[in-house]
């Protein structure tokens, strides 16, 4: 029985359950029809009986020098007749005069007679000389009231068995069509659950559950499930997490405009199509999705059927800190390309200075290696002595240089010392450089370039950070809309997602942003024990 499916184990229990209580119906069925036949026979043995008592006939032949010339033939008449099997009348000491057997006439009747002497009548069920009957026994009276003799008339067993043969048949009839339906109608059912179940048994589909709902909520990536309609039947906890939905659900399926969804997400997971590293950005993640279709195809050999599809399985991955790593390695490149470009710089300034030492003019040489350092050492001092976020701090100097590069003077307004506080340097890198690095894309190549880097805090637990460009901006047609994913002024591919991690890592941090004409004003809460 291990083996068996789970469909063949309902039909088998059903098919089971139906032939218990058919037989259980029909045992009652015969039990009631066998009263109600045996009452039957009793109050037919009782209405011949009495007869017979109080027939004249009768009771001037108990009298008589000879009762069974007179009565036996009177007895056998009407046990013909009326379908009697016996009608035995006897003297009160139980001496037989009657009998359907002529042998037994003169020889003591079997059966309780003393209710009778007592001038009751009463039936009851007996085996006699002809095996077991019901019958009727019933005193004869003279015209005093005196019991005289008396008769017994009766049905033996077997002939009741045979009225009740005909009612039986009907039960069986219907209990026969009764298993049969019910025998049809599990094996619909049964044939319903192997094509749905492909045919397993109820251990394998228990082991598949538990296998399967482990490997679900044990993967690293966000696993979302959705039937035919594109409702969410099932997700694991990752996609909670990343999609900032509740851990457990009652396991209904839900519309997708009933969940806490990002629009992004919720676009994604309504469209239809099959999607591959589609990037989908929300408040607090950036997301690679991917989903495919859900076709359920019966194995050969255990059902039959036609392929069909059951829905979809998307998958998430969290790409938010490898965009922020890519992020940070832009920013060490940039670093790293400053500092290459400086150094041919300062080996074409040293080998100048080397030069005019050489031909006497040392005091040009000073003069030059003096006012380059001044300007240097100028920002780095500024930096250092505003800012107390190292990161922060090689970010501002590394794109210092890379604006000068491009022609875009880049101007920092920092005023006074500047508490960063317990903000995640690499949420600031995300932030700082993207705005950079869009000011600067915008204006190089402008006339008279020009980058504003301001940073501030206030008493209030405020840190601000704006970044404006001699730039047009990108317009109020982009002004609400150039924060989502894919949005941007520039050309070519690649582009339209700097903007949308700018405001992801803000609200990551309880911050905003906003933009207004070329100038980005971003807003972040200071930790309390932070603030000053």
């Amino acid at each position: 029985m291990r083996r068996w499916s789970i469909a063949t184990r309902l039909f088998v229990s059903q098919l089971v359950v139906i032939l218990v209580l058919t037989g259980a119906a029909v045992l009652a069925s015969w039990a009631d029809a066998r009263a109600d036949v045996e009452r039957d026979a009793a109050a037919r043995s009782l209405a011949v009986a009495e007869t017979i008592a109080h027939d004249p006939f009768v009771i001037e032949g108990v009298a008589s020098s000879d009762p069974t010339a007179t009565l036996q033939p009177y007895a056998v008449d009407i046990m013909d007749s009326a379908g009697i099997d016996f009608i035995t009348i006897m003297s009160p000491e139980r001496i037989r005069y009657t009998h359907r057997d002529p042998a037994e006439i003169g020889k003591q009747f079997l059966g309780t007679i003393d209710r009778a002497l007592a001038g009751e009548s009463f039936t009851e069920t007996y085996t006699g000389t002809l095996g077991p009957s019901v019958r009727a026994v019933v005193p004869i009276e003279d015209a005093g009231g005196r019991v005289v003799a008396l008769v017994s008339a009766g049905i033996t067993v077997s002939n009741t068995q045979v009225a009740l043969g005909g009612r039986i048949a009907t039960v069986l009839l219907a209990a026969a069509a009764a298993l049969a339906l019910g025998a049809l109608a599990s094996w619909g059912v049964s044939r319903y659950l192997r094509r749905v179940t492909w045919g397993r048994g109820a251990e394998e589909m228990s082991r598949m559950f538990a296998y399967y709902e482990g490997v679900l909520h044990s993967i690293g990536e966000g696993l979302l499930l959705q039937d035919a309609s594109r409702r969410v039947v099932l997700y694991n906890d990752r996609a909670a997490e990343l999609l900032g939905l509740p851990r457990s659900s009652d396991g209904a399926p839900v519309a997708v405009s009933e969940l806490p969804l990002a629009a992004p997400v919720a676009a994604a997971l309504i469209s239809a199509e099959v999607a591959v590293d589609e990037i989908v950005v929300t408040d607090t993640h950036v997301l690679v999705l991917d989903r495919d279709r859900v076709v359920s195809t019966p194995e050969s050999g255990r059902a039959r059927g036609r392929a069909q599809l059951v829905g979809t399985v998307t998958t998430l991955r969290d790409h938010t800190r490898l965009q922020e790593l890519a992020g940070e390695l832009d920013t060490m490149t940039t670093l790293s390309d400053a500092l290459r470009s400086q150094t041919h710089e300062f080996a074409n300034r040293l080998h100048t200075i080397v030069a005019l030492i050489e031909l006497g003019r040392a005091a040009e040489a000073a003069e030059l290696a003096s006012s380059q350092l001044a300007v240097s050492q100028q920002l780095a001092d500024r930096i250092l002595t505003a800012l107390d976020e190292p990161v922060l701090l090689a970010l501002l100097l590394g794109k210092a240089p890379q604006a000068a590069e491009r022609g875009v003077t880049l101007e920092l307004v920092i005023p006074g010392r500047v508490d960063v506080g317990g903000l995640p340097p690499h949420e600031l890198i995300t932030i700082v450089g993207n705005l950079v690095d869009n000011a600067l894309d915008a204006v190089a190549g402008t006339e008279h370039p020009v980058v504003e880097v301001g940073i501030g805090a206030d008493a209030r637990g405020t840190f601000r950070i704006e970044v404006s460009d001699s730039g047009p901006g990108p317009g109020e047609r982009l002004a609400e809309s150039v924060f989502g994913l894919g949005v941007t002024t520039k050309t070519g591919e690649g582009h339209g997602i700097g903007l949308a991690l700018v405001r992801q890592a803000a609200r990551r941090l309880g911050g905003e942003v906003t933009v207004e004409g070329s100038r980005f004003t971003v807003t972040l809460p200071v930790p309390a024990e932070s603030v000053r």
